[in-house]
């Protein structure tokens, strides 16, 4: 580990030349005491230069399509086994309530999270879809985000696990933005006794591929790290430079999340120890210097409900969806802060809360949205194009 004053003389070098190699990320994100602070600032610093003094967040109304999965993360309380009497599908009519509930509140995103392909492995999945009418959860989705999209002028974005390019490319046509986390590189949480094993979706090259091919079709894109399920330091730094890289080549990625592991009771993980606030701090200030001054950092507030304010000083500048009206169905322990709370937070911080669409303002263009969600977005009163929206 690098001594204090040999971590602030690379911290200098960094600002001088505005950018992160990796053998320095691997060095700051041990830095601890005043290495700590001056790295936070540095990153807090440059967070201002694109985006100021405002924090954003976007008023989302969840709805967990179905709670059903081929893959069986150590973490996860949301996924349902076939036989649990809570697993199943939403119906159509679920669907449009929930979304008609979220519009008459004031939202303005659909955030559409679902288990990755459950009829591939569950019979009650298949036959849940043969039911509905739909060949597969893919086609069930495009129908449910193209109703929402067209009855109530809420922009869909989609967490639909990994897929093809060819079911990107169908999605693309009914949603604003879609998201997968990468969670982390690393190959050996695939193990036995490791959080992704018996994942198939878990496999980081899987992922790395289907975000590649969102670049592609220029699909504005969410991805992430999730901080604290085995991964060491210096993966958390290889996850956020293989993020930069497609960034670099594709320039889709529209937000990175910094995500905390949570430890739910009924799962294998439900007594692994959690991050600290400090890993919190390191892994969002690197990301910072690892990702530019542009790039959209976020850090979920309810999975950190005493501290959350201390990440706009490590360089976060957005919370995420928030719902005045549906729980968080991944982390159901964690309730959302009300808007007042947040903003006083944000606030306190010396920060300015705005509201924004699932898709950031760079990206609300003809050339990144398909075109029956442009027109959608085009001939709303809650569209940018309207009301002067900035973030």
């Amino acid at each position: 580990m690098k001594s204090p004053a040999s971590l602030a003389a690379l911290l200098r070098r960094v600002a001088r030349r505005g950018r992160v190699t990796r053998a320095e990320a691997y060095a700051l994100i041990h830095a601890q005491g005043p290495a700590l602070a001056d790295l936070m600032a540095l990153a807090a610093e440059w967070s201002a230069q694109s985006h100021g003094r405002t924090v954003s967040f976007s008023r989302n109304v969840f709805i967990p399509l179905t709670n059903l999965c081929r893959d069986h993360c150590g973490y996860c309380a949301f996924v349902k086994a076939p036989g649990d009497p809570a697993a199943r599908y939403l119906t159509p009519d679920e669907v449009l309530a929930l979304a008609r509930t979220g519009a008459a509140h004031g939202c303005r995103e659909a955030l559409f999270s679902l288990g990755d392909k459950p009829e591939w492995t569950h019979r009650a999945a298949r036959d849940a879809l043969q039911r509905l009418g739909y060949p597969s959860t893919t086609a069930y989705l495009h129908a449910m985000a193209g109703r929402v999209l067209d009855e109530t002028g809420l922009l869909p974005h989609l967490n639909p696990g990994v897929l093809t390019y060819d079911e990107l490319a169908q999605l693309r046509e009914v949603s604003a933005s879609m998201g997968l986390m990468l969670e982390s590189v690393s190959e050996r949480l695939l193990q036995p006794g490791g959080p992704h094993f018996g994942c198939p979706d878990k496999h980081p090259q899987a992922r790395l591929r289907m975000m590649e091919d969102a670049g592609r079709l220029r699909i504005p894109f969410t991805t992430g790290l999730l901080i604290g399920i085995g991964e060491t330091p210096e993966e958390r730094v290889d996850t956020l430079f293989a993020i930069a890289d497609l960034h670099r080549r594709y320039g889709h990625i529209q937000e990175v999340i910094v995500q905390n592991f949570r430890a739910k009771p009924g799962t294998r993980m439900a007594h692994h120890p959690e991050p600290t606030v400090w890993d919190m701090l390191r892994a969002l200030a690197v990301a910072r210097l690892i990702l530019g001054p542009e790039m959209n950092l976020q850090a979920p507030p309810n999975l950190a409900p005493e501290v959350y304010g201390l990440y706009l000083l490590a360089g976060a500048n957005d919370w995420g969806g928030v719902s005045p009206v549906t729980q968080d169905h991944i982390n159901p322990e964690a309730p959302w802060p009300k808007l007042d709370e947040l903003r006083a937070v944000t606030e306190a911080a010396g920060y300015q809360l705005v509201e924004r669409l699932p898709v950031y303002p760079a990206y609300v263009h003809p050339d990144w949205l398909a075109p029956r969600v442009w027109e959608r977005l085009a001939s709303s009163d809650a569209s940018p194009l309207h009301d002067g929206y900035t973030q």
